[in-house]
């Protein structure tokens, strides 16, 4: 028995395919881009939905799929017609649009009463305010649109019918009542938007029924399909690596370092939202995750590697790095700065750069800051009662046996490197088995999916030595930022 796990990201789909015993064994991938112009970042949906088709086309020609699994990037939104087709490019998170209406939604309801309802703090990234710019700005548009949904329930409508949008992804819009599990009438209300052309909020991995028989047919697909509604990608990567608990975490390494812990409750402090923290619902009742997350991850490793080390692979690079911390400090907001800062105009800075250094050094305090980044923000989750103990690396990252060793020295906790490397596709195959009953539940997926490697524990006596520089680094932002603006580098 065949299970597929579609995971849609900005830049192109992929479906993965695993057995019934969690082993992958194939992937179908199709690219698609996005247009970015004069401060305008967006995306075609039906792009999008074409590539899911071509994907799906190949795929279930090889293998006769049981269900399908469906896990998006989140925030982005399409406005449909009666007729199921866009009226207009998706805007994406990155998109500058919905300032003003952000501003204006704050001032009607209160920036706290938005963080107490969605769980996050007012932002232009999010599908509400950029929704309200749509209604300024496009009132004809506005007034033709039949549909809102997010790229998750526009693709599970497209493949059924059936309009239903997970908890995790309806929690990205800023417009989910994230204790009640259900659109909020207050928000809605205040920003004018009407509520009703929303998809259904349900539990993550619920299914949305088989693909449309039209549809299956026009795709050559000559059996049913069951869709499933997965997740945030974020979350299926959390779900892939079997983290359920809380004291766990995910750490992932991809162009973006992110750590997702999972939490009970939901966090009441306003500092916590201030830093860019938010409160997004998990699988189990009552539990909760949260993204802390550098805009350069392994980016910055390959920045190093594409500027100063063409002729070298990761491999070769990792292997000329010494022993010892380095004693550089580099803070790597490459890209800006993102929680706890969350600025953008934040710019990297190496300090302790001498002539006795090497490219290898430099290298390895690369990966150094980015873990210093990771710490900063792991200190900061524990003053407000979040503390993964163990962390679980996934990502190109997680390949890399000396930054592994770099991170359980630096964060003096272990961290166990995962087998799949497509986490997150295996974490949208757990939901979407767990759905049709091929599980009991997502306990007993994790048993036949999440395959452990190697776990990394701290040195004490580098640990230590990290200790007192990672003081130190702590007080680069501020003076660093300072010369950034007089500088005038933003």
């Amino acid at each position: 028995m065949y299970i597929g796990g579609l995971d849609v990201g900005t830049t192109g789909c992929k479906l993965s395919v695993c057995d019934d015993n969690g082993k992958f064994i194939y992937n179908s991938y199709k690219e698609y881009e996005a247009d970015r112009y004069g401060g305008v970042h967006e995306i075609d949906a039906e792009l999008i939905f074409d590539a899911v088709c071509g994907v799906l086309r190949d795929t279930a020609a090889k293998y006769e799929l049981k269900a399908i699994g469906v896990t998006t990037f989140g925030e982005t939104f399409t406005a449909l017609d009666e007729d199921d087709r866009p009226l207009l490019p998706s805007m994406l998170y990155t998109d500058p649009r919905g300032g003003e209406e952000t501003k204006e939604l704050c001032e009607k309801l209160g920036e706290k009463a938005i963080i107490d309802i969605a769980g996050v703090k007012p932002n232009s990234m999010y599908s509400i305010p950029k929704i309200m710019w749509i209604k300024k700005h496009k009132p004809q548009v506005y007034n033709n649109i039949q549909r809102i949904m997010l790229m998750e329930d526009y693709i599970v409508y497209m493949l059924t019918g059936t309009a239903q949008i997970d908890y995790s992804l309806a929690a990205r819009t800023m417009g989910l009542d994230i204790r009640k599990k259900c659109w909020s009438k207050e928000i809605f209300d205040a920003a004018g938007i009407d509520v009703s052309l929303m998809s259904e909020p349900v539990r993550t991995g619920t299914i949305a029924g088989i693909i449309k028989p039209e549809l299956a047919k026009l795709l050559g697909i000559e059996y049913d399909i069951h869709i499933v509604s997965g997740c945030h990608d974020q979350v299926a990567a959390c779900i892939g690596s079997g983290v359920f608990e809380p004291g766990e975490a995910v750490d992932g390494t991809g162009t973006v370092e992110c750590i997702t812990p999972v939490f009970d409750g939901i966090p009441d402090s306003s500092e916590f939202y201030d830093k860019g923290y938010c409160a997004v619902p998990y699988v189990f009742d009552n539990t909760y995750v949260c993204y802390a997350f550098s805009f350069t991850g392994g980016a910055a490793a390959k920045w190093f590697r594409d500027n100063f080390g063409k002729d070298k692979s990761y491999k070769k690079l990792d292997e000329s790095a010494g022993e010892d911390p380095t004693g550089i400090l580099i803070m790597p907001h490459f890209a800006g700065a993102a929680t706890p800062y969350m600025d953008s105009g934040s710019k990297a800075a190496i300090i302790g750069l001498t002539l006795e250094h090497t490219a290898a050094d430099v290298y390895k305090a690369v990966m150094e800051g980015v873990t210093y980044e990771i710490l900063l923000n792991l200190s900061q989750l524990e003053s407000f009662g979040i503390r993964p103990e163990k962390l679980y690396a996934t990502g190109g990252g997680a390949r890399s046996r000396v930054w592994l060793g770099i991170k359980a020295d630096i964060l003096n906790r272990p961290i166990t490197a995962l087998a799949a490397e497509e986490v997150g596709a295996c974490g949208t195959c757990m939901l979407a088995a767990t759905a049709i009953g091929i599980y009991k539940n997502l306990i007993s997926a994790k048993k036949v999916f999440v395959k452990e490697g190697d776990t990394f524990l701290p040195d004490k006596e580098k640990t230590a030595q990290y200790k007192q520089l990672y003081g130190a680094y702590t007080g680069i932002y501020a003076p660093v930022r300072k010369i950034v603006k007089e500088a005038n580098y933003e």
